[in-house]
């Protein structure tokens, strides 16, 4: 075979979906998708009036979905459901995430530039559960570690995340006060939290000001996810260098951070399973 019947064969320029195989794969998994968005079974009349293919070729394509069991056939319409296999694939594809791989890179994105130690923590009990870490190259910087557990009432983390609830849900959340004094500026009453969680709604991110540990300064933003704000991220580092100006940078990366993570579908899916398991 000469160069330009090869060349004419196979066009590289040409998108996927025209090659024929390619096309037919496109198209059921579009049939699915119409499934996963109807509150119902759909007939092979729905799946022609929504898609304008042939019956012929829906009905080849819905054979083959049936046969492969990602598609049921439920009566003589005939209508479909999704198949027991979409859930096979669902199961694999949440077991495939790992919090780290889907928020580390934005992270440590962040963390690099402003030079502070950025943090992703989700509320577990009336503690702050640290999911991924992650730390510029600098000497003198903030240390945390993924897996641990921190207070919720004298971190940024944990009082943005209960700014979040209702106050009942924090008063039932939290221990008896008076809570453990850790520094001169630690609240360590249901009151005085209830206060700060107001400011903390009104301004839109939490200030941990030396109340943790003496020294040290950390900003923190919510992670908005259908209206909820299941988890937080943070920057921490030498209280020096967190002036207002500095501040108001920061909480203007963490905003932006914040807003790329909740964008990500896989981060979505991972922290909503993260958190559902906190819950359950």
């Amino acid at each position: 075979m000469s160069p330009t019947t090869a060349s004419q064969a196979i066009d590289d320029t040409r998108p996927a979906s025209a090659n024929y195989h390619a096309n037919a794969l496109a198209r059921g998994i579009g049939l699915m998708e119409r499934l996963a968005a109807s509150p119902r079974p759909l007939t092979l009349a729905d799946f022609h009036t929504s898609t304008q293919l042939p019956k012929s070729t829906l009905v080849r394509l819905l054979a083959v979905l049936v046969e492969l069991e990602f598609l049921v056939r439920v009566d003589d319409q005939p209508s479909y459901r999704l198949g027991h296999k979409v859930q096979v694939l669902s199961r694999a594809y949440e077991n495939s995430l790992d919090i780290h791989d889907v928020a580390g890179g934005p992270m440590a994105a962040a963390a690099e530039e402003v030079g502070h130690t950025c943090n992703l923590g989700v509320l577990d009990g009336d503690r702050v559960l640290h999911l991924c870490v992650e730390e510029p190259d600098r000497p003198l910087r903030f240390n945390s570690v993924a897996g641990s557990r921190d207070l919720a009432y004298c971190t940024g983390l944990g009082k943005l995340l209960l700014s979040a609830l209702e106050p009942e849900q924090v008063a039932q959340l939290m221990p008896q006060d008076p809570w453990e004094k850790h520094t001169e500026s630690t609240i360590t009453t249901l009151d005085g939290l209830t206060a700060e969680l107001q400011k903390i709604r009104q301004r839109g991110y939490a200030l941990d000001d030396n109340e943790r540990s003496p020294g040290l300064k950390c900003v923190a933003v919510g992670i908005m996810i259908n209206n909820t704000t299941p988890a937080a991220v943070s920057l921490s580092g030498p209280a020096a260098e967190f002036t207002a100006a500095q501040q108001k940078l920061y909480v203007a990366r963490l905003t932006s951070l914040a807003e790329q993570l909740a964008a990500d579908p896989d981060f979505v899916v991972t922290i909503t399973r993260l958190t559902s398991g906190l819950r359950s």
